[in-house]
């Protein structure tokens, strides 16, 4: 399984991907990562490529990605040509007509892209008080709810809750049932 992960910096990329990594190797499966950071640290772009399975490169081509998930709506419209024919994407969207473009449209229908758009910025807004440092969490969330990637609720919910900081725990099990529900089937 093939995973992109993009946003901006600050968004938690990283620490979703970690999430990932921790349920695969629990159970006993290879994983190969690595980040490519732009001014990550200025909410520059960060994009994660993540494989799970027996892989020699960590790096995904362009068109060969299983599933992509987008924190930041312009970086979902910047990478989505890592997506395979027949991929899946999660995203983050604030501006829902911009999805609607034809063509975009066309290209998503051609290449039988599945997309599972949602607020996730407006629901942070509206049920955690506007505390963005969970949207990672609501995204992975979401991920579960619209059935897609081979990870059940439980487990990733589970692994949030262990490698979120103590600190931080409850909210984060907040944003991810929250996302979960925002896409559950």
């Amino acid at each position: 399984m093939k995973y992109i992960v993009a946003g901006i910096g600050g968004q938690g990329i990283l620490f979703a991907t970690k999430v990932l990594g921790h349920i695969a190797l629990g159970k006993g499966l290879p994983v190969i990562g690595s980040e490519v950071h732009g001014m990550s640290q200025r909410g520059g772009s960060v994009i994660s490529h993540f494989k799970i399975g027996d892989y020699q490169s960590p790096l995904i081509a362009s068109g060969d990605a299983d599933i992509f998930l987008a924190f930041d709506q312009s970086e979902a419209l910047r990478n989505y040509h890592f997506l395979r024919e027949g991929g899946q994407a999660v995203i983050n969207v604030e501006h829902p007509a911009e999805l609607a473009h034809p063509r975009l449209q066309d290209y998503f229908r051609q290449r039988r892209i599945t997309l599972h758009a949602l607020d996730g910025l407006g629901l942070i807004r509206e049920h955690l008080g506007g505390k963005f440092l969970f949207l990672n969490v609501l995204i992975l969330g979401a991920l579960c709810g619209a059935g897609v990637g081979n990870f059940s609720r439980d487990e990733m919910r589970q692994a949030v809750g262990e490698l979120a900081p103590a600190r931080f725990r409850e909210e984060n099990l907040k944003g991810f049932d929250l996302g979960y529900g925002a896409l559950a089937k």
